[in-house]
C-alpha cells in the first residue's frame, strides 16, 4: 500500500463513492442507478470501479446497523440532524471500519478525515476523527 499512485487512485475511488452516496442520501435517487451513471462518467480503473461498487452495496445492505452506530457513538446528534456530507462519510467510513475489514482502521480513519477536510464544514474532520476514534476503541 506504499505505493502513492495506489493511494491517490483509491481516494478518487473514495471521492466518487462519498458523491453517490450524497446524492443518493440528498435527492433520493435509486443507489445502483446513481452508481452505474457516474461510474460510466468516471475514469478511474476498473479495480476503483468494483471498490466503489462493493463500498456503495455494503453501505446500503448495511445501513440500518451503521445508521444505529451512528446514533450511539454520536449521541448529540441525530443521522438526521447531521450534514448531509458528515453522516455519507460516516456511513462510508463505519462500513469499512465494521464490515469489511480489508484496510487498517488507522488508514480508514485517515482517509475518512482528509475527505471530511476537503468536503465537510469547519468541524467536520474533528468529527470523523472523535466519531469513528471512540468506534473503533469500542469494537
Amino acid at each position: 500500500m506504499s505505493n502513492p499512485n495506489f493511494s491517490r487512485s483509491r481516494r478518487s475511488a473514495r471521492k466518487t463513492t462519498l458523491q453517490i452516496l450524497y446524492e443518493v442520501d440528498t435527492v433520493g435517487h435509486k443507489w445502483e442507478e446513481v452508481t452505474e451513471r457516474v461510474l460510466k462518467n468516471n475514469k478511474i480503473s476498473i479495480d476503483n470501479k468494483s471498490f466503489v461498487r462493493n463500498i456503495i452495496k455494503g453501505v446500503m445492505d448495511n445501513k440500518a446497523k451503521i445508521d444505529v452506530l451512528i446514533s450511539e457513538f454520536a449521541r448529540s446528534w441525530s443521522t438526521e440532524q447531521m450534514a448531509t456530507i458528515d453522516r455519507s462519510l460516516l456511513r462510508m467510513s463505519i462500513y469499512e471500519l465494521m464490515f469489511d475489514g480489508s484496510l487498517p482502521p488507522k488508514v480508514v480513519i485517515n482517509e475518512a478525515i482528509e475527505l471530511a477536510k476537503g468536503f465537510g464544514g469547519d468541524n467536520s474532520s474533528k468529527f470523523m476523527n472523535g466519531i469513528l476514534g471512540a468506534l473503533l476503541n469500542k469494537a
